[in-house]
């Protein structure tokens, strides 16, 4: 991972809203969740929620599909592992200190 899209990934999670999002899309799994869910899961307004989806989108933690007439986000969990990893890589002075299951999500499609 690009020490851009790093910043730009913490950059994107270091305001409440988008991290509270962004925590419910991973908890949501590959199902992910529609706008509406995840406004009234969070009691975000939904014009508040959209500013904040299209920063997440835009930093690539998490996707868009559109699935008839909804659009459907989840957590990008490649993403999520890469930045894991780049912010780990080199914990311990280089020694493996940390179990692979501690810096990896397994729920990638």
């Amino acid at each position: 991972m690009k020490e851009v899209d790093v910043v730009r990934s913490l950059a994107a999670l270091a305001q409440e809203v988008r991290l509270r999002v962004f925590r419910a899309l991973v908890v949501a799994g590959n199902d992910g969740l529609t706008p509406g869910i995840l406004a009234d899961q969070l009691e975000v307004a939904p014009n508040t929620l959209s500013f904040h989806l299209k920063e997440l989108v835009h930093s690539g933690l998490i996707s868009q599909e559109r699935q008839g007439r909804n659009l459907i986000y989840r957590a990008s969990f490649a993403t999520m592992n890469e930045l894991l990893s780049y912010l780990t890589e080199n914990c311990c002075q280089g020694a493996a200190c940390l179990s692979p299951a501690a810096t990896a999500c397994d729920c990638q499609p």
